[in-house]
């Protein structure tokens, strides 16, 4: 969580995009009435725990995780939400007390909860009812996203139907063991993640182009994106041609995978690692620039988009809705998603995070990987550039660097331990900036080395840490 945007938005106070729930110890329907405006308007950010005028009270801190869950349980339920929705609350600490965030992107479809529409009108969520309003908002989403076009001829014989057990298996895991889909029928997954919807600018409904690109049998892409295609070179030696070369031209679920292939293919895997875990760099950062290129794409326009491996670089380019021109940097970021109908069923299936998360981590994971920050260009036709060197390692530049980065977060850890003797284990790992298995395998250690002591159990308990053992 960006405590500097958190306390920005106190100071702001409520807005069209941003929305104060005191909220106790369960979620009430005035929130989910606000999540249903923001992904009809221009989207938002929720906080629960803070009060109308901006003072921050807090919510339980042991009943934060059920309120999470039961969030997501109700905005994933078609019987309350109309497209279902995909979002990812987040538990935070400000100033001791605990709070959620919960970041609502626009959506590219017209959202009801409990079948009444809402839309945000200054700091209100106001029901729409009036069917010629309704009808505007239809229209101005149709308008603003080409992915959201109903093409009343596709059937479902026209639908990769035999991926579905795999994008169920997917949704499953990435939810970490149950997720609605797996309980839907084949036309109730497809109506659940907005691929297919009515147009109410024509009076016709059918599956939109989001579902023919993401699921869409090839020939049938073909029809409707005549040059839909991605190709991938890599140009180290023969730079006037290339040394090797994919042209993808399938659904969006496969192309990612051939895409990924063909990267881990031309590209080295080095070493590093993030507290106690490997991480593979080449993974991360290709897999970002990957899923970027295929989720914010402008499908409507007929330039090709690009992969390419090159001796001192890599860079993917493909159509694009830009909102200015230039570079885009941490300080300038704000996520906007181009079609955020694919992008929520990338996010469900595990191909991509929250949005905004993707080019955080190329920034971060970039740098560790070349040595050099990525470069992000707006613009008609967007890029994503990152450098290479493969002579260059993280690792061996910073000589026991693992030993090292073991020492700050162990400083890390003790520092929060005496801070808030009640700290947990998630905080640890926002606090370090390590996972939560990175975390837990520095508290065995220290625990062995007796330098922590654990006084109770998970539930009530409290560390105790010990400064003047021998280490």
């Amino acid at each position: 969580m960006d405590l500097a945007k958190f306390e920005n938005a106190l100071k702001i106070g409520e807005t069209t995009a941003i929305e104060f729930k005191r909220a106790g110890g369960t979620i009430e329907t005035d929130t989910f009435e606000t999540v249903c405006s923001f992904s009809n308007r221009f989207g938002g950010d929720i906080y629960l725990g803070v009060l109308d005028n901006g003072t921050v009270v807090g919510i339980p801190e042991n009943a934060a995780p059920s309120m999470v869950k039961n969030f997501i349980s109700a905005i994933g339920n078609p019987d309350l939400f109309s497209p279902t929705l995909y979002l990812e609350p987040e538990i935070f600490k400000y100033r001791k007390k605990t709070l959620i965030h919960i970041h609502v992107p626009s959506s590219g479809e017209v959202h009801s909860f409990k079948k009444r529409i809402y839309d945000r009108v200054d700091e209100a969520d106001v029901k729409v009812s009036a069917t010629a309003k309704i009808a505007q908002m239809y229209i101005r989403k149709q308008e603003i996203y080409t992915e959201r076009k109903v093409y009343p001829y596709v059937k479902l014989k026209d639908l990769r139907l035999d991926l579905l057990p795999m994008v169920r298996i997917l949704a499953k895991n990435n939810a970490g063991g149950s997720h609605l889909w797996e309980k839907l029928s084949n036309m109730d997954l497809l109506k659940s993640a907005g691929l297919y919807a009515e147009d109410h600018a024509t009076g016709k409904d059918g599956f939109n182009l989001a579902a023919v690109m993401l699921l869409g049998r090839d020939e049938v892409i073909r029809d409707v994106c005549p040059a839909y295609q991605t190709d991938a070179l890599v140009r180290k030696v023969n730079v006037d041609r290339y040394d090797d070369r994919l042209t993808v031209v399938t659904n969006l679920v496969e192309s990612f995978e051939q895409l990924f292939k063909f990267a881990t293919l031309h590209l080295p895997d080095k070493f590093y690692v993030e507290g106690a875990e490997r991480k593979s760099l080449r993974n991360i950062v290709a897999r970002e620039m990957l899923v970027n290129t295929l989720m914010h794409r402008e499908y409507s326009s007929s330039y090709q988009a690009k992969f390419v491996i090159e001796q001192d670089r890599m860079y993917v380019e493909n159509a694009n809705r830009a909102r200015f021109n230039g570079p885009i940097t941490l300080r300038n970021l704000e996520p906007f998603p181009k079609n955020p109908l694919i992008a929520s069923f990338f996010r469900n299936i595990g191909y991509s995070e929250k949005l905004g998360s993707g080019a955080r981590k190329m920034f971060k994971y970039g740098r560790l990987y070349s040595g050099v920050d990525p470069e992000f260009i707006e613009d008609d036709v967007f890029r994503i550039i990152q450098p290479l060197n493969e002579n260059y390692s993280f690792d061996a530049e910073n000589e026991a660097g693992g030993q090292k980065t073991t020492q700050k977060t162990t400083q890390k850890i003790l520092a929060a331990m005496k801070d808030n003797p009640n700290v947990t284990i998630s905080e640890l790992s926002e606090i370090c900036g390590i996972t939560i298995d990175g975390v837990k395998w520095q508290l065995r250690n220290l625990a062995k080395a007796g330098r922590i002591m654990r006084i109770g159990g998970d539930r009530g308990g409290h560390w105790e840490v010990r400064d003047n053992t021998p280490r």
